[in-house]
């Protein structure tokens, strides 16, 4: 549905860039370079809260690596969140805090297990420094797991009522 049907029908929209995708498949464009583009700026941005935060909590506050990762990790997603709703997904959706934050969870961990796994089977293969292999690996799963996941399933678009249009 394009703004002019709906506004024609008195249905308030959001604006999107693509047509409705039939019933069970969402509808966004996984190669809308501006989103990909805004989804990895936030990306970048939460890691920097994540490492910047870790590497405070341990140096400076002396806590213990775990526990601040633990911390840092909650920070950064916390930004990722907050970025990707009120950015780079902003103009996607009207889905709630909660029901978004609840779908985010879900993704995260996935994520996490994805980059624990990925990172683990490369570094039994080859002995890349960790560091960079973590880079890499982040940066993979990112665009083919967060991204898309992101765009269809947590900020997916809605209309008024809270399904899909």
């Amino acid at each position: 549905m394009n703004d002019v049907d709906a506004t024609s029908r008195g249905v308030s929209r959001v604006h999107v860039e693509h047509e409705v995708a039939p019933a069970g498949r969402s509808s966004a464009r996984l190669l809308d370079l501006r989103l990909l583009g805004r989804h990895q700026i936030a990306a970048a941005l939460a890691t920097l809260v994540d490492f910047v935060s870790m590497i405070a909590l341990v140096e400076l506050a002396s806590a213990a690596p775990p526990y601040a990762t633990l911390l840092s990790a909650t920070a950064g997603g916390i930004t990722n969140f907050t970025l990707g709703r009120t950015w780079a997904f902003r103009d996607r959706h009207r889905g709630s805090v909660g029901s978004q934050a609840a779908r985010y969870a879900v993704v995260c961990a996935g994520g996490a297990l994805l980059n624990a796994s990925v990172l683990g089977a490369v570094l039994a293969v080859s002995e890349p420094p960790y560091v960079i292999a973590r880079a890499v690996v982040s940066i993979l799963v990112s665009l083919a797991y967060t991204y898309p996941l992101h765009a269809r399933f947590v900020y997916r678009v809605v209309d008024d009522e809270g399904g899909e249009p």
